[in-house]
Order: C-alpha cells, then sequence, then structure tokens
C-alpha cells in the first residue's frame, strides 16, 4: 500500500504539469477557433513557462518569492496528498492556504490591480470553499469517510446520490479555471478591466511558478469529477472532457460579471443545488443508500 502511495503521489507530481500544460494549450487553441483567429501553437504554454523561468530577475517586493513559492508547493503537496487518496477535508483547506499565499503575493506589490486582484481571489477562495466543504460532506454521508480512497471505491457512482453537489462543483469550477463569466480575480485569457489581476505585478519565475501552480490546481479541481464516477473509468473520462470543453464554451459564450454578481451567483448554486441536495439526502438517505 505504502507502495502505491508513492507511486501515485509521483505520478501527480510529474503527470500533473504536463496534463496541465496541454489541457492549456487545447484551451487557448479552441478560444482561438471560437474568436475566428488561427491562436497560438499547442504548445505554447510550455515556451511561455520556459521564457518566463529563464528572464532576468525582477520584482516589486523581494518577499513575493517566498509567497510564489510557497503556494505552488502547497498546491503540489494538497495534489500528491488527494492523488494518493488522503483526506478530502484536507485537500479543501490545503487549497485555501496555498491561495492566502498568492493573495499576500499580489498585495507585497502593493499596486492598485494587484491589491483589487487578491481581495478578489480572497472572496474567490470564500466562494469556492462552502462548495468544496459540501462535496466533503456528500461524500461521507454516502462513503462514511472523508479519504478519497473510499470514495473512488464506491459500489454506486456518487453522481447518483449527489447531482445537486456535482452541479455545485462545474459552477465552482468556472470560477477556479478562472472563467467567464466569473473571472474575477484574473482571466486566463486577460479579457477583463483587471488586466491580470492577483498577477499583474508578477514576472520572471515568479509567474511561472503561479502558471505551473494553476496547471497543478486545474488538475485537481478535473480530477474532483473522478469520484462522482467510482468504478466507471471510461464514463470518468468522458465526463471531465466534457466538463473541461463546457467550460470553455461558457468562457467564450458569457461576459464577465461583477465579484457582487459572482457572489450572489456561485452561493445561491449552492444553496438551491448543493445544500438542497445535501438535506434530501440526510432525509432520504436511509432509503436511498
Amino acid at each position: 500500500m505504502d507502495i502505491m502511495f508513492l507511486v501515485g503521489a509521483v505520478a501527480f507530481l510529474i503527470l500533473a504539469p504536463i496534463f496541465g500544460g496541454l489541457l492549456t494549450g487545447c484551451d487557448r487553441v479552441l478560444t482561438a477557433r471560437f474568436q475566428s483567429r488561427v491562436g497560438p501553437p499547442f504548445l505554447q504554454p510550455f515556451y511561455d513557462v520556459a521564457k518566463l523561468w529563464h528572464k532576468e530577475k525582477a520584482f516589486s517586493n523581494p518577499v513575493e518569492i517566498i509567497f510564489t513559492t510557497a503556494y505552488l508547493l502547497l498546491i503540489v503537496f494538497t495534489g500528491m496528498m488527494y492523488a494518493t487518496g488522503g483526506s478530502f477535508l484536507f485537500v479543501v483547506f490545503s487549497l485555501a492556504l496555498a491561495h492566502t499565499f498568492l493573495i499576500l503575493a499580489a498585495y507585497a506589490a502593493n499596486a492598485p490591480f494587484s491589491n483589487i486582484g487578491a481581495e478578489r481571489e480572497l472572496l474567490g477562495v470564500m466562494i469556492a470553499e462552502p462548495i468544496l466543504i459540501l462535496l466533503a460532506v456528500g461524500f461521507y454521508m454516502v462513503s462514511g469517510s472523508f479519504e478519497t480512497f473510499h470514495m473512488l471505491t464506491l459500489d454506486v457512482p456518487g453522481i447518483v446520490y449527489l447531482p445537486g453537489v456535482f452541479i455545485a462543483l462545474i459552477a465552482v469550477l468556472t470560477l477556479k479555471l478562472r472563467k467567464s463569466p466569473f473571472d474575477i480575480s484574473t482571466s486566463h485569457h486577460a479579457h477583463q478591466e483587471l488586466v491580470k489581476g492577483v498577477t499583474t505585478s508578477l514576472s520572471g519565475r515568479s509567474l511561472a511558478k503561479v502558471e505551473i501552480a494553476h496547471w497543478y490546481e486545474m488538475m485537481i479541481f478535473l480530477s474532483m469529477i473522478l469520484i462522482f464516477f467510482a468504478n466507471y473509468p471510461g464514463l470518468s473520462a468522458i465526463a471531465i472532457v466534457l466538463a473541461f470543453l463546457l467550460e470553455i464554451v461558457i468562457d467564450n459564450v458569457f461576459p464577465r460579471v461583477t465579484w457582487k454578481m459572482t457572489v450572489k451567483s456561485l452561493w445561491i448554486i449552492t444553496l438551491v443545488f448543493g445544500v438542497g441536495n445535501i438535506v434530501i439526502l440526510g432525509i432520504f438517505g436511509g432509503m436511498l443508500l
């Protein structure tokens, strides 16, 4: 079992940024096609990160190096815990802590766009946390454990019991992948008034670390779809691909909304679908499980 955990951790460490970068390249190409553009090469995200990594060191505040490094390391550690079947609650709170360091890196620049981006990133954490906690609670009610290992070994896929929570997860995925209409702190394609918001003042290796962390985090959130389709790997793969394509379509169809509308929209979705699902499961769980 220890060997399996080690293999899972190493596999995530190596493969997650590769797949994350490839998906980012796919995103850029498809977005360009939506907008009737040729777009960048498929491997452009890797070229960008390599160029950033070899740029001359320049930063508005030296402490940003510490904060961005901590952000990347915590995202990687969180993903490794998730990939090895660790506690989902730990994953939720560790992600929140990681984003705290990104917020501190933005505040360290003491620049207008960066500060506003940091405040909105903090709002994003506050919006996402309830949905992720509901996901953890829902799977605890179904599997009797917070361990992701037990969630993946359910006899009946979690989507059967938690369709409302799944809808809430797809909604928060739009926020975490930085897609319109909820790209309030920074835009993946820089099509908003904040330009790059929380990462505006970052450059060189600091920005490269944030981009790599985003690849890791993208794979963490997309793999959360996997636990809704336990024991059905083919169906899981199809669901992940469809969810990713849906996010690209949403990003190109809907305009960005204000931060107030983002909070209102996602919390309504959380209450109606997420909390509603948990309440129904709590009432009728004895008959369903």
